[in-house]
């Protein structure tokens, strides 16, 4: 089952205006930045001409048409550096300003005090899954999916915004990295854009049902709190395909998709990359 709308549909043209790096010429000297960063964003850059590119102390990948990836985590400073090397062995450094954001606190109370502040009896069990998450966070593909764009897994109200800060039982906690969308048990949740299923477990200790889909170079979408997952790792899923269905299981107090997006370690807005949501009523 696919599910398409043109009112959510985010192609390459749209993603260029969201913030595209045009990296063009023959050295590093003749690179040209044009963008706009924000903290939880996501940029898309293209050096066509150059050998390598560095961000953040990691090399990045370049597609065959010198496509890139950056990617500024919830509290990511306000100026970052990108280093492009040419095929010439000229080397520019280039700064790139980022906006900062004010994020919202938000209070759950009413959490069982075990998922609020485990046990130590489950401190193994944690230890373990959030070892097999980061794994699947880590693959570095060469697929480029990312390119079509994103739609909205599901439409719904948004319960739940990127980077608020949580007080759990009046326990201030870690920022919230997702966007949560409030819907029934068992609605149908599909992939936001093509990609590799890498992680798909139905029970995990905070996030309980579990989907990880790699869009290719480091990018990732995590679905949680999920009721069924109905895919499994390996498998390339499409746009618009049914992948799971929402839920209320791990640390949750009602039935929501939880959806996250990395680039490897930085966290990421998924509302950043896509188009307003149709008919939601913000919180």
């Amino acid at each position: 089952m696919r599910q398409k709308s043109s009112k959510v549909v985010l192609n390459f043209t749209n993603v260029l205006v969201l913030g595209l790096l045009f990296l063009s010429g023959v050295a590093a000297a003749d690179v040209e930045l044009s963008a706009t960063a924000t903290q939880g964003g996501l940029l898309i850059g293209r050096a066509p001409e150059a050998a390598s590119v560095e961000f953040d102390g990691r090399r990045l990948r370049l597609s065959d048409t010198g496509v890139f990836l950056l990617g500024f985590g919830r509290d990511a400073p306000a100026t970052a550096e990108v280093v492009i090397t040419g095929r010439d062995g000229g080397v520019e450094r280039r700064e790139i300003t980022v906006a900062q954001r004010e994020y919202r606190i938000q209070r759950i109370d009413g959490l069982p005090g075990e998922k609020v502040t485990p046990p130590e009896s489950v401190l193994e069990r944690i230890r373990s899954e959030g070892a097999r998450v980061s794994a699947a966070r880590a693959v570095d593909d060469e697929r480029t999916d990312f390119l079509d764009g994103f739609v909205w897994p599901l439409t719904g109200r948004i319960s739940g915004v990127y980077g608020s800060q949580r007080v759990l039982n009046g326990e201030p906690r870690r920022p919230h990295f997702g966007v949560d969308v409030a819907a029934p048990t068992g609605t149908p949740v599909v992939a936001p854009a093509d990609a590799i299923v890498r992680l798909a477990e139905p029970d995990l200790y905070f996030s309980g049902g579990t989907l990880i889909m790699d869009h290719g170079h480091g990018l990732t979408s995590t679905f949680i709190h999920l009721s069924r997952v109905l895919v499994e790792p390996g498998q390339h899923v499409r746009q618009g395909e049914v992948v799971a269905e929402v839920g209320a299981t791990g640390r949750a107090t009602g039935p929501h998709l939880d959806w996250r997006m990395n680039l490897f370690d930085a966290r990421l807005d998924p509302a950043l990359l896509t188009p307003p949501m149709p008919e939601a009523v913000p919180q």
